[in-house]
Formats: C-alpha cells, sequence, structure tokens
C-alpha cells in the first residue's frame, strides 16, 4: 500500500498576542475529526526553556501535563478537550527542546565538518519533527500551532521552516488569526490585520484564510478591504466573533462554510459532518436546563484564571453533565487568613474546592476553608495540594495531632503528615523530576471514588509530596477513608465518612473532556446540586485547623 499523505495547516497570529490560536487550532481540528478525519494538534513555543513545568503560573498559565508524563502549553489541554482524545509529548516543541537536540547533534559529530546553522540544520530539524508527528500518529492532517506574535525574533526561524515546507509539499494551507478593533460601533479598523499579512508576506507566507477577532460582527466593507488588501478572497475571511462558551466555535464555523473552504484550498471532499451530539452539549451549557450551581475555589493564583484553567473547564463539562448553570466564585487563599469567621466567604456556596499549587502562601487559608467544607457538610473537592491539605486539616482537627503539617511548608513539624516522595529526595535538578504523567488507582469498594470509577482509575500526575504512610493507620482509625491506593503503596484518594468530602492525589481535571467529563467532578456537581435544594444551617468556624 503506498504510504499515507499527510496534509499539513499552519496557524500563526498576528501582531497582537492572546487571540486564542489554541482554540481556533482545536475548532479546525473539530471540524475534520466530525467529517472522519484523523486531526492532531503540534504546538511551537518559542522560550529557550525544554519545556514549561518550572514556569509560575502567574506568568504563563496552567502548566498541563500528558499522559506520558510530558509538562506543555495550556493550549493542548485545549486539544484534548476539543478532540476527546489523549495526545503524546512529541506534538510539543520548544526553542530549547529544539536547541537541545541540534547541540546533542554538534557534540556527537553528526555535523562533522559543517558549521551549524539556523538554516539548513534548524530548519530541517523542524521539518523532520512536524513530520514524524503525523508519521507516528497516521494522521491525515497536522494542525501546527506557531506560538507568539508575527514579528517576534523567538518564532522566525520556525515560520522560516514553515515557508520551506510549504515550498516542498503544496498539501499544505497557512490559516491567520488576526484582529480588527471598533472604535465605536459600525467603526471597523483593518489597519492592524493588513500590517500584520505584510509582516507575514515578508517572511514568504501568503495566508489561505484569515480568522478575524472583533468586537462586533464583521461589515462587508471590512471584509472587502482585508480581502483586497491581504490578496485573500472575499469568502476565506471569516469571523471569530464573541462567543458564551469556546466550545461553540467550531459550530459557528461550520455555519460560516469553514471547512468548505478549508477544503477547496487542499482539494479534499465535500464531507456532511457528524456535529448533532457537540452542538447537544454546547447547548447544555449556553442553555442548561437547571439554575446554576455556585461553586468557591479556594486557589493560590486566582488572579490569573488560566492558571486553573483546566479546573473551570471540568466543572463547566461536569455541569453541563448535570444541565445545570455554574456560577464560580474565585476566592483567594490567603485572604481568608486574615478573616475571623471564613462563612463571611463561603456560606453561599453549593460546594468548594481547594486545588493543587505549590508553596507556602495561602496554605492556612485553604485548611480553614476545607474545615468549614468538613464540619458544614458541604460538598468538597479536593486536587493534588487539596487532598494533602484535606489530610492535614483532619490530622489537626479529628487526629488532634497538633501541629500537623507538610514538610513543604514546614521541615521541623513534630508531626510530618506530608512529606516528601522518598525517590525525589536526592534530586537537585527542577525541571521534569516531579512525578509526572498517568499512574493506575485501586478503588475500594463502596466509596464515592468507586462509583465514579468502579475497580480502577487512571489519572494524571504532578507532585512531589504524598501523605506519609507511617500516619495511614492513624488516620484511618479516626475516620478518614482511603479509597485509592497505587500498587507502591501511595494514597491516591481519601474521603470523608460522615459528608460529600473527596479529595485525589492526582490532577483529575487534565483528563475531563465536554464528551467524556471526569468522574469524580460529576458525583462532586451532583452533590452540589442535591445541597443546594437542602435547607441550611451553618456552624460557627470552631478555633483550630
Amino acid at each position: 500500500m503506498p504510504e499515507k499523505k499527510t496534509r499539513f495547516i499552519v496557524i500563526t497570529g498576528s501582531i497582537m498576542s492572546g487571540l486564542g490560536k489554541g482554540i481556533v487550532t482545536s475548532s479546525i481540528a473539530k471540524l475534520l475529526s466530525v467529517r472522519g478525519y484523523q486531526a492532531i494538534p503540534v504546538k511551537f513555543d518559542g522560550y529557550l526553556n525544554v519545556d514549561c513545568g518550572t514556569m509560575n503560573p502567574f506568568r504563563h498559565g496552567e502548566v498541563f501535563v500528558l499522559d506520558d508524563g510530558t509538562e506543555v502549553d495550556m493550549d493542548f489541554g485545549t486539544y484534548e478537550r476539543f478532540l476527546n482524545k489523549s495526545l503524546s509529548g512529541l506534538c510539543s516543541i520548544t526553542g530549547g527542546k529544539l536547541f537541545q537536540k541540534i547541540i546533542e547533534k554538534e557534540r556527537k559529530g553528526e555535523y562533522l565538518g559543517r558549521d551549524v546553522q539556523f538554516v539548513p540544520h534548524l530548519t530541517d530539524e523542524i521539518k523532520r519533527w512536524v513530520k514524524e508527528v503525523g508519521k507516528e500518529s497516521g494522521a491525515d492532517f497536522v494542525l501546527i500551532e506557531v506560538g507568539g506574535t508575527i514579528g517576534d525574533l523567538e518564532n522566525s526561524y520556525f515560520l522560516e521552516a514553515m515557508r520551506q515546507l510549504r515550498f516542498e509539499d503544496d498539501n499544505m494551507a497557512f490559516v491567520q488569526l488576526t484582529y480588527v478593533p471598533s472604535l465605536s460601533p459600525g467603526e471597523q479598523k483593518t489597519k492592524p490585520t493588513q500590517q500584520a499579512t505584510r509582516l507575514l508576506q515578508s517572511l514568504g507566507i501568503q495566508p489561505d484564510i484569515i480568522l478575524v477577532r472583533e468586537q462586533e460582527k464583521l461589515n462587508e466593507e471590512s471584509k472587502k478591504k482585508i480581502s483586497l488588501y491581504c490578496n485573500v478572497a472575499e469568502e476565506a475571511v471569516f469571523d471569530d466573533p464573541l462567543l458564551n462558551t469556546v466550545y461553540e466555535l467550531p459550530v459557528v464555523l461550520e455555519k460560516q462554510g469553514f471547512y468548505t473552504q478549508l477544503a477547496k484550498t487542499l482539494k479534499l471532499q465535500e464531507k456532511t459532518p457528524d456535529i448533532k451530539d457537540w452542538e447537544k452539549r454546547v447547548e447544555r451549557i449556553v442553555k442548561p436546563k437547571d439554575n446554576p450551581i455556585k461553586i468557591a475555589i479556594v486557589g493560590k493564583y486566582t488572579a490569573v484564571k488560566d492558571a486553573y484553567i483546566s479546573v473551570r473547564e471540568a466543572l463547566v463539562h461536569s455541569a453541563a453533565a448535570v444541565n445545570s448553570g455554574l456560577e464560580i466564585g474565585w476566592i483567594e487563599a490567603s485572604d481568608l487568613e486574615k478573616l475571623y469567621d471564613v462563612a463571611e466567604e463561603l456560606s453561599g456556596y453549593d460546594g468548594i474546592l481547594v486545588p493543587g499549587g505549590f508553596g507556602e502562601r495561602g496554605i492556612e487559608g485553604k485548611i480553614r476553608a476545607i474545615k468549614y467544607a468538613r464540619e458544614n457538610k458541604i460538598p468538597y473537592l479536593g486536587l493534588c495540594l487539596g487532598l494533602q491539605l484535606m489530610v492535614v486539616e483532619y490530622a489537626r482537627n479529628v487526629c488532634e495531632l497538633e501541629g500537623a503539617n507538610s514538610t513543604e511548608f514546614d521541615k521541623k513539624t513534630a508531626h510530618p503528615i506530608i512529606y516528601m516522595l522518598p525517590e525525589k529526595q536526592q534530586i537537585a535538578r527542577m525541571g521534569g523530576t516531579l512525578r509526572l504523567g498517568s499512574y493506575d488507582c485501586n478503588i475500594k469498594k463502596e466509596s464515592i471514588a468507586h462509583k465514579a470509577y468502579g475497580d480502577l482509575a487512571q489519572e494524571r500526575h504532578r507532585h512531589r509530596y504524598e501523605v506519609n504512610p507511617s500516619y495511614v493507620k492513624e488516620l484511618e482509625n479516626r475516620g478518614l477513608v482511603i479509597s485509592g491506593i497505587h500498587k507502591s503503596g501511595l494514597v491516591e484518594i481519601t474521603e470523608w465518612k460522615d459528608s460529600f468530602g473527596i479529595a485525589t492525589q492526582a490532577h483529575i481535571e487534565l483528563k475531563s473532556r465536554l464528551e467524556t467529563p471526569a468522574p469524580i467532578f460529576v458525583e462532586f456537581m451532583k452533590a452540589a446540586k442535591e445541597y443546594r435544594n437542602k435547607p441550611k444551617k451553618f456552624a460557627k468556624e470552631t478555633q483550630g485547623g
């Protein structure tokens, strides 16, 4: 049989960042997948970090983790949530990885006798890489998102590689995402788009399709201007409008005939899309049957919502699964430490969620929130650090182990309930040394976790600390349910006996998708919905914890 022909679609930005290339890439991939094509996204990030694992969430947003343990840009979460499939680390290209690979080859003598240059050595490496993704996956399409803005020094060599790839293989399309501002209603300005496209053209790349973010629907005059000055057909200029949810974009692009134009560019067959199920799920987000469920996220990075994007989306998926609206309250954990009674902030919510994080700031505020949820029987969900602090709170206030803590925050604690994984204690390097990737978890019967998963769960991890096994028996004797355990003995899931309270060492939010919501999130949302309809009587916060 002849080798399968892979087509490439390159998605570039303009002179402005933050327009949503990841959502556009995911939406195009979705339009292809609902027609039976296999589409695989690739992301290039120009930073010289090997991966984003050591980056601060305030600067970079969430660090997403794949099954194979690769720490990647948060756009990978968007890809997986739209395509309902798991990706591999091969799909993540960074400047750091590329230069590391080139230097390693040079040191091994693979370029012996040559001076190593950006062209052809680095650009050839890039072309080999994206072709390898197509070959390994057997994909019909590889969609390549180029991070950053046009004109950035750090992505110019990657764009040069894409130009060369187009020259070598005309089975390729370029999609440019731009922005058209409105100074007043009806007064749209296309000059930024024109300038961005000319900058791209100066690099030898002509976009085939232009997608436009705007404050109001693109009018005919603006569309004609973009077509004239950017050398694209008028029917190849599309709206990327403001939407109620990002999951609407594939439906919006479908209605505009985006696939038809892409098919014309790449000489594809017209195919009827199987998109009805996706539309129904989106409808549940936009127009839910039941009133909103109110969830408090008590976090450390709430000033940057992208730091918790997978948590937020998992809540969106699970609210849609129970056909209810969703209201999220972002509670800064350190602010709770200043309050006399945390009920001032938390009493109006139907569920409390404590996500992951690193460092001591806000820890006592999170513990107070967990204690408040337990004492008032408010549904609680903890993720990673949220499990560790659930156990610390229980040790202090139920097991009466005064000063119980994690050695991450108090190295001299009398009761190190949480301590560093033994195999991580001698590691000097920071990057890629956490417990990363997908691990199995054996589930205890007659538990919340068992109701969600059955006998076995497979979820993704990103942590260095764990529940100290020396305290497990005492915790269980005092009523804490250890409902999930890794074969090594590592505690993976804990629960309260007397109310809905569950926490996972894994970041279960990372595998939640609109079509397959995270099972424990769905159980949490059901419990929160039930709690919402009960009469409330709050206990005053007691001392301790």
